[in-house]
């Protein structure tokens, strides 16, 4: 099987975002758009609960995940200008989002 590259973003929103709001942008603009995107094969927006097991919250209330086609591919989509401006839009909910990369190994 061929390995699959996979970017996840783990966020918390900013200082006063409402979720309301987040999510509402997250299903009508980020999510509709990404999912257009060549370079995309798949894309979740997951909303946390706490750790399992434990009482305590998760240190991320938002993981995205998405499997692309290819990380040179991803990098031609984002510089679409309607990417840049709904990246822009996301940077006003998204705080201090942690961009990972990684491949899926089985």
């Amino acid at each position: 099987m061929a390995s699959k590259e996979v970017l996840i973003v783990l966020f918390n929103l900013k200082e006063g975002v409402m979720e309301a709001d987040y999510e509402r942008f997250a299903n009508d603009i980020d999510s509709p758009l990404i999912r257009r995107l060549p370079s995309n094969q798949s894309f979740k927006i997951l909303k946390t609960s706490g750790l399992l097991g434990s009482s305590a919250p998760s240190p991320f209330r938002y993981i995205e995940v998405m499997e692309v086609t290819s990380f040179e591919a991803l990098d031609t989509d984002i510089k679409n200008s309607e990417v840049q401006q709904m990246l822009q839009q996301f940077s006003t909910f998204a705080d201090n989002p942690q961009l990972i990369p990684g491949r899926q190994i089985n």
